[in-house]
């Protein structure tokens, strides 16, 4: 069985999962760790992609949790972590750490470029065609390797076991006044993070900011603070600016 595993609040990280999974052999199974999974035990002739987006520099925590629910068995995992245009830190290296304790062998990995959720004024059209061309490119030396069925240890960027500290976004989306209680944003918060009776509310604890319900708001009622974002993007711009490159680790 051939499956891609991701965790993409607003499409970004679905986007170069999509181009990767079809353009690998086969027919697959996709399964979003946006919602809540069943415990599942794979077989050794398995085949995952695991894509999940870095979260300043790390894996998401609820990304984290369902990831766990999987006993890989042996299974083959490729690792594809999408970043916002700045830096992937330690994501692929907890990544690998994580799914080579759940059972897993990691045969390659990616750390790959698209529009960052936050500021998304960066990375603009990211993953484009020439990131299409690449990653299609990419994906057939990974098939390539996978019929030779050798897999030495993979050596990743990052670090192993001690990981950058990232203790959370410290201002998180809530409603204003234009909230219309549609309640689409509770429905579809993959951390359970607001109040499904009174969506205004953010429970500041669960939510990740992952920005799925300002993307989602019919009326644009569910924004970051002004001031905090403004701040950032000038912390930050010259940093998450230009373009950057997509990296493949074989």
């Amino acid at each position: 069985m051939y499956y891609s595993i991701y965790f993409s609040p607003t499409g970004g990280t679905k986007k170069v999962a999509d181009i990767l999974a079809k353009n690998l052999d086969g027919e697959y199974l996709p399964i979003d760790l946006c919602n809540d999974i069943e415990a599942l035990t794979l077989r050794a002739d398995d085949l995952c992609l695991i894509s999940v987006p870095s979260y300043g520099g790390r894996v998401p925590t609820t990304n984290l949790e369902r990831l766990k629910k999987i006993n890989g068995n042996g299974a083959k995992a490729i690792l594809n972590c999408v970043y916002g245009n700045r830096h992937w830190d330690d994501t692929l290296t907890e990544l690998q750490d994580v799914l080579e304790a759940l059972g897993f062998v990691c045969v390659s990995a990616l750390a790959t470029v698209a529009e960052h959720s936050m500021f998304p004024g960066f990375a603009v059209g990211r993953p484009d065609a020439a990131d299409e061309a690449q990653l299609k490119d990419f994906a057939h030396k990974i098939q390539e390797k996978l019929r030779h069925n050798v897999f030495e240890k993979l050596e990743l960027a990052g670090s192993h076991g001690t990981y950058k500290e990232f203790p959370g976004t410290p201002v998180k989306p809530t409603g204003d006044d234009q909230c219309i209680s549609c309640g689409l944003c509770a429905q579809n918060c993959p951390a359970n993070a607001i109040d499904r009776h009174n969506p205004r509310v953010t429970d500041q604890s669960k939510c990740i900011t992952c920005m799925r319900c300002v993307r989602l708001c019919p009326v644009q009622a569910r924004q970051l603070d002004a001031t905090f974002v403004s701040a950032m993007v000038e912390k930050l711009g010259s940093a998450l600016g230009g373009h950057k490159e997509n990296h493949l680790f074989l």
